[in-house]
């Protein structure tokens, strides 16, 4: 885990710089929104229904957002997020289990790219619910939005679903120490 208390979230597609500090202040209010608009921005540019696009996730182990000089062309970079329950191998590009004593491990810089029509694969991956904080619980708002669930993610794993599940694993914008 990085030293600094203080982390940033980069939306880098966008134009986004969101602080992230771990003080139970996820730099998100409503991640959701950007979520949204960044399909909305993607579907409005293709002139395609926005019910028709889902994610890709590309997972970037070999750099970090400061390599990053440029905006992709669609979608956006995403970096500052932890994972309970996991590690990510960087030598496997895969899930891993935690090693002793580790309690949260970075998620490594990962491109979050709309695409049309995409089939979600069945295996080969684990779907990893996205939080804003560790609770895990939240109610639902009046938008019909968690208030704290944030979206699954796909992490690439050689081990199936049920492991991680099992396991527990789950994604957190913000650690409260």
């Amino acid at each position: 885990m990085n030293g600094s208390r203080k982390e940033h979230l980069k939306f880098s597609g966008s134009q986004v710089t969101l602080n992230h500090i771990f003080n139970n202040s996820t730099g998100f209010f409503f991640p959701q929104a950007f979520i949204t608009g960044m399909m909305q921005n993607y579907a409005r540019k293709e002139v395609i229904a926005i019910d028709r696009l889902g994610f890709e996730f590309r997972i970037i182990d070999d750099k970090t957002y400061q390599d990053i000089t440029e905006k992709p062309e669609d979608g956006c970079y995403v970096y500052g997020m932890f994972l309970e329950g996991a590690r990510w191998d960087s030598r496997r590009h895969v899930l891993a289990p935690s090693r002793p004593k580790e309690l949260y491990t970075d998620i490594p810089l990962i491109h979050i790219v709309p695409q049309a029509d995409r089939i979600p694969p069945k295996e080969g991956i684990y779907n990893c619910p996205i939080y804003k904080v560790l609770s895990r619980r939240g109610t639902l708002s009046t938008t019909g939005h968690s208030t704290n669930f944030v979206m699954f993610m796909e992490l690439p794993s050689k081990d199936p679903e049920d492991v991680w599940i099992k396991a527990g694993v789950a994604g957190f914008l913000a650690l409260s120490y």
